[in-house]
């Protein structure tokens, strides 16, 4: 292989902050993903972090956006939603009682994933999840 060549793959997707872009961002990590076995996985984890970014952050305001990015190689696929901020927290994972109507998002994202990071970012926050390829679903790292 030439030491330029990368076996990982990127896309990237910038939505207004509409609620309908959720949808999108669903249908196109499901699009990247149609051959995985973790793609059902990937399309609720995309859902519920684009749908956060709209709800919690300035990415929801008029002139918001929220930007996707999937990254796929053969050991992970990330998969990464950066908000425009405007909140003076780092989005976590909460634990709610099982009455609760919101806020218990993030820790089915937690769930899922493998992994999960927070960065903070030029304004905002980008969540990142990994999805590790060579387990089933179900499977945790110790």
């Amino acid at each position: 292989m030439h030491e330029y060549t990368s076996t990982s793959r990127v896309w990237g997707l910038t939505c207004p902050g509409f609620p309908e872009e959720v949808s999108r961002a669903r249908r196109w990590t499901r699009d990247i993903l149609r051959d995985s076995p973790l793609a059902d996985d990937a399309e609720l984890i995309v859902s519920e972090l684009s749908a956060n970014a709209i709800l919690h952050t300035a990415s929801g305001l008029e002139a918001g956006s929220f930007h996707l990015a999937v990254a796929v190689s053969a050991q992970v696929i990330a998969l990464s939603v950066t908000d425009d901020g405007g909140t003076s927290t780092a989005p976590k994972a909460e634990h709610q009682d099982q009455d609760a109507e919101h806020g218990r998002g993030l820790g089915m994202v937690s769930t899922l994933a493998h992994r999960v990071v927070v960065h903070d970012t030029d304004g905002g926050h980008t969540v990142t999840a990994e999805l590790f390829t060579d387990t089933h679903r179900g499977d945790r790292p110790c």
